[in-house]
Order: C-alpha cells, then sequence, then structure tokens
C-alpha cells in the first residue's frame, strides 16, 4: 500500500509538471485527451470486478470452503454494495468532486480485492464476502466517471465519451466472464482478484494526474440513514429467500429476516420522503412515467444474474447424468457466446429503435432472453446447446439493455435526466441480485443435503428465470411510448 500512495503522489506531481490547465483554469487539449482513456480504465476495473467470479463459481466455492449457494453470494455481495455505494458516490462527487470519489472507488477496489485474494488463499469464506463488499463500494466510481466527463469535456466531444463509458459496463462484465476461467487456471483463483487490483493500481496513477474539475455544489448532503436503510432491507430480503429453505419458512431466522426487510424498507420510504437529498428521489422511482420502466429493469435484471449465474454452476458439475465437469477454462469459452452476443447487439438494438421504437427492442429482447433460458431448461445435454442457448440470451440482453438506456433517457424530464438513469441503474443492480439469489435458492432447494444439486432443480431454475424475464416484456406495456 506504502508503494501506491509513494506512485500516487509521484503521478500527482507529474501531473501538475504536464500543465494540464489553462491560466483562465480550463483543461488544456492534452488533459482532454488524458481523461477519455483515465475513465475508460476506471470504469472497465470495477466493471470487471463485477463478473470476474461468474466462470470460476464452483473454484470459489471449493476453495473458500463453502457450497454452490455460498458461492453465489461472491457475485451477491458485490452488486449489493454497488447498489448502495452509486447513488452516494455519485452524491459525494457532487460535494466533494468527482475526481475525488473516484480516486476513493479505486483504492476501496485495490483494498477489496487483497482481502478477497489473501482469504482464498486462507479458505476463510467470511473474508473473501467482506473482501468482495469492499469492492462493490468501488460502485460510486460510475456515476462519477461521468460527472468529471461532464466537467472535463467540451459538448461535442462529450456526446462521443458517453456512449464509450456506457459500454464499458457491458464490455467489462462481458471480458470478466471470459478472461476469469484461463487465468483461473493457469495460475489459481486468487489471482483473478490480484489482477483486478492492479488494473485499479493502474487507473490511480491515472486518476491522480487528471486536475480536479474544480465544479463541487454544497447544496444538501449525503442521506447516510437512507443508505444503511436500503442496504439493510435488500440483505436481510436476500438472506430471507436464500436460506429460507434451509433454516425453515416458519422459522424464527426465515421470519425474522422478512420482518427485518419489511421494517427496514418501511422506514427507508419514510426517510427518503423527509430528506432534502434523498438517496433516490421516490418520486423518480414511482413517477407515473418511469414506474413501469423501473419495474421492468428490476424483472430483467433478476432474469439475466440468475442466467450468469447458473450457466456456469452447470458447466462444472459432475453430477450423475447432467453437467459437463468444465474447468474454468472451459467454462469462460463456454460463457463467451453470450458475452460476445451481449457486446455485438448494443449497436443493433440503437438502429432497432429507430424503426420500432425503443420499447418494442426492450420487449424483443426480453422475449429473446425467455425463450433462450427455456432453451437451456429443456436442451442442456451437449455443450453445444448450451453455447447456442447462451448466444441467444446475450442477442437478447442486448437489444434489452440498450432499449432500456434511450427510454430511460426519453421519460425523464431534461433536469433529472441523470438522477433517473442513476436510480434505473441501482434497480437493475437490485434486480441481478435477487435473479442470482433466485436462482441458488431453487437449485439448494432441488438438493438433498450435503449432495449437488440436481439436474430437475436447474431445469426448473433455467425455465423460472425465463419466466421472470418474458414478463419484463408484459410490464413494459405499462411504459409511454413516445415519439
Amino acid at each position: 500500500m506504502w508503494i501506491v500512495l509513494v506512485l500516487g503522489a509521484g503521478a500527482a506531481l507529474l501531473g501538475r509538471r504536464l500543465d494540464l490547465r489553462h491560466d483562465d483554469g480550463r483543461p488544456t487539449e492534452r488533459a482532454v485527451r488524458l481523461t477519455g482513456p483515465v475513465l475508460v480504465l476506471a470504469t472497465l476495473s470495477v466493471a470487471l470486478a463485477q463478473t470476474v467470479v461468474v466462470s470460476v463459481l464452483g473454484d470459489l466455492a471449493v476453495e473458500s470452503g463453502t457450497d454452490q449457494v455460498g458461492a453465489t453470494w461472491l457475485l451477491t455481495a458485490f452488486m449489493l454494495a454497488s447498489a448502495v455505494a452509486t447513488p452516494v458516490g455519485g452524491r459525494l462527487g457532487d460535494m466533494f468532486g468527482h475526481r475525488a470519489v473516484i480516486i476513493a472507488g479505486l483504492v476501496l477496489l485495490l483494498i477489496g480485492s487483497g482481502i478477497a485474494a489473501l482469504c482464498i488463499g486462507r479458505h476463510w469464506y467470511g473474508g473473501v464476502v467482506a473482501g468482495r463488499v469492499v469492492q462493490g463500494l468501488a460502485g460510486g466510481v460510475f456515476p462519477c466517471a461521468f460527472g468529471y466527463a461532464r466537467d472535463m469535456f467540451p459538448p461535442d466531444r462529450l456526446s462521443r465519451i458517453v456512449p464509450v463509458l456506457s459500454a464499458v459496463f457491458g464490455v467489462g462484465g462481458a471480458l470478466g466472464m471470459v478472461v476469469a476461467g484461463p487465468l483461473a487456471d493457469a495460475l489459481d483463483v486468487s489471482a483473478l482478484f490480484w489482477v483486478v487490483g492492479a488494473l485499479a493500481v493502474v487507473g490511480l496513477l491515472g486518476a491522480a494526474m487528471l486536475p480536479s474539475s474544480g465544479r463541487t455544489t454544497s447544496v444538501g448532503g449525503v442521506d447516510l440513514p437512507g443508505a444503511v436503510l436500503f442496504g439493510g432491507a435488500l440483505v436481510a430480503l436476500l438472506l430471507a429467500v436464500s436460506q429460507g429453505g434451509a433454516w425453515g419458512w416458519s422459522s424464527s431466522a426465515g421470519l425474522g429476516s422478512f420482518a427485518a426487510a419489511a421494517v427496514c424498507g418501511a422506514a427507508f420510504v419514510i426517510v427518503e420522503r423527509r430528506a432534502d437529498s434523498p438517496l433516490i428521489d421516490l418520486r423518480i422511482l414511482f413517477g407515473r412515467s418511469l414506474a413501469g420502466l423501473n419495474a421492468a429493469s428490476i424483472v430483467i435484471g433478476a432474469g439475466m444474474f440468475a442466467a450468469v449465474t447458473l450457466i456456469p454452476l452447470f458447466a462444472q458439475s459432475d453430477g450423475s447424468g447432467y453437467g459437463f465437469g468444465f474447468g474454468p477454462s472451459a467454462t469462460g469459452l463456454l460463457i463467451a457466446p453470450m458475452a460476445v452476443c451481449m457486446v455485438l447487439a448494443g449497436p443493433i438494438a440503437s438502429r432497432l429503435a429507430d424503426r420500432i421504437g425503443a420499447r418494442g427492442v426492450f420487449q424483443i429482447g426480453a422475449l429473446l432472453a425467455a425463450a433462450g433460458l427455456t432453451l437451456l431448461g429443456v436442451a442442456h445435454t451437449d455443450p453445444i446447446e448450451v453455447a447456442v442457448g447462451g448466444a441467444v440470451l446475450g442477442v437478447s440482453y442486448g437489444l434489452a439493455f440498450g432499449g432500456l438506456g434511450t427510454l430511460v433517457v426519453a421519460a425523464s424530464p431534461p433536469d433529472q435526466t441523470g438522477a433517473a438513469t442513476g436510480a434505473n441503474t441501482v434497480l437493475r443492480t437490485v434486480g441481478g441480485a435477487m435473479g442470482t439469489v433466485m436462482a441458488s435458492s431453487i437449485l439448494a432447494a432441488s438438493a438433498a443435503p450435503p449432495g449437488p444439486a440436481t439436474e430437475a432443480g436447474y431445469r426448473w431454475a433455467f425455465i423460472t428465470a425465463g419466466v421472470v424475464a418474458g414478463s419484463a416484456a408484459l410490464v413494459a406495456v405499462a411504459v409511454p411510448v413516445r415519439r
């Protein structure tokens, strides 16, 4: 850590010598050219960190001393922390400067990566989960990257960098799913976290060189009570859903978790209604033009991350009559068609939206997701079948998320676009966490402890995820059409 601090100080001094601001405070051309690559690297590091565990969930379960349900929490924990950190980080960036929050987020990503890597080596599951939570707190980098870009780029160049930063979330997530397997096979699973930490260090050095945007606001504050209640409600709800079968749905632990989720959720609504600067503006969340869209975002996010959880676990299973017994490298290759198709479908979504509207694109994506997940539920005896199903899912989610962004912007008042897109991102992340827990809960219910999940468990988990994803097309009917 001391080495990182020394390198960061050196990078900051170098940034000053590079003369990155004019005398009137405007950024120089050199600063603008440096800003784009640094922001891309910073956001790429966080996006990759989220999905880097996907293709190695089976190995992580063994190395950290847990079962399949426990392994999925290594993905869920990151998403929960990120869901809370995204709006908090954006607000802190407005108050204290976006560059400062980007640097803080990358420091958290580095620390969390180190914790997870060290705890994997000691087979300490709780420590790995804690490391993933700290990594997830780097989610505040995303809104601040957009804020810093807005401050640094002139309008004509801002319109080019924003789509790039938006695409990084999908590209980084796809990259994490594909490269993690071969890297884990070549080294070990702890190396995945060290690689993420190394990317965070490079991003830190670049961010330290950038000049401060110089734009802050002291209006309002950070809604810490709202953040605590929001996080508490999510954790309690997902714990109740994931562990209810093991605890007993009518047990004190199960009922207590549901009760805690209800109390925290109700308190969150009360606090947000009274807060001057709420964590999530409930008027945006439940407003007439965005309520249906936000609900559809949760549902499609749940369907996507259920699939992302199930495919690698199934591929690495060697149960009687199902699974392929794949290692991390083969699992990464199996997921590659889904990741590639997701990236390629993004640009198609915008062109298709010009013809049939963004809502139509979203609905097509949701229905394709239902078809792909159902296909995986009924045809999974050969890796080719799973790869084809994954490719269909990649296209479906590329279209769905491409249409979603356009819908949010179109449905939001001009002065609330940032808040609306931020809230929608949080809800999509929450939906993803719910989908991960839903999938793992179905698998756990099918298993006879201490045995693995059954093939029937995987079949019904895929089909259930397909029903959930397909229902997003119905929910989207409530989304107003704007031409």
